[in-house]
């Protein structure tokens, strides 16, 4: 990554930073903002340096891989 380009998935690891400090460390009130981390890091992982520590293959939200539901709604 060239040093005058802006890490394109840096202000997503402040929103975490925010969220965490915001919820006093309680990472599963934060998995949406988690989740928004993986997904730029899944575009820009060998651009971005905050994307070092992500695991790409973890998704954070409990309905991630399945069709999308409202919460608390079955599928059938």
């Amino acid at each position: 990554m060239s040093d005058t380009r802006k890490d394109p998935c840096k202000p997503n690891a402040c929103r975490i930073q925010a969220c965490l400090t915001k919820n006093h460390y309680q990472e599963d009130k934060c998995l949406d903002v988690l989740e928004a981390m993986r997904q730029c890091c899944l575009k820009w992982h060998k651009e971005s340096l905050c994307c070092s520590g992500i695991d790409l293959e973890k998704t954070y939200l409990p309905d991630a891989s399945q069709e999308k539901n409202p919460i608390g709604k079955s599928k059938k």
